[in-house]
């Protein structure tokens, strides 16, 4: 079977990286990160909606990303699209993500 997970993004910060380090001292940092598209309505109307989506970075990437990185700014997202699980008060949650493979810093 074939398959293809590249996702490409560009969009704006909502809020500035948070970084974090693993216990065996990785760097790891969350970017939000919104973009908008755009459709014609049944109405004939055009309308624009908002997407949020959570990067995921890591090593030296997440640290360049903390650094120069704030709310506001445009990046550019090459990653794959994940799937993690974890148990929370007796229940199991899930989150889809984008784990970045390459950021490239925008305007």
């Amino acid at each position: 079977m074939v398959s293809l997970n590249r996702i490409l993004l560009i969009g704006n910060l909502t809020k500035d990286p948070e970084l974090r380090y693993t216990p065996s001292g990785a760097a790891v940092a969350n970017l939000r990160l919104a973009f908008n598209s755009s459709f014609k309505s049944q109405s004939g109307e055009r309308k624009e909606d908002t997407c949020f989506v959570t990067v995921v970075t890591w090593g030296r990437q997440a640290e360049t990303c903390n650094q120069y990185l704030s709310k506001g700014r445009p990046v550019f997202v090459e990653g794959r699209l994940i799937s993690r699980s974890w148990e929370a008060e007796g229940k199991t949650r899930t989150v889809m993500e984008v784990r970045a493979d390459r950021i490239q810093f925008l305007g």
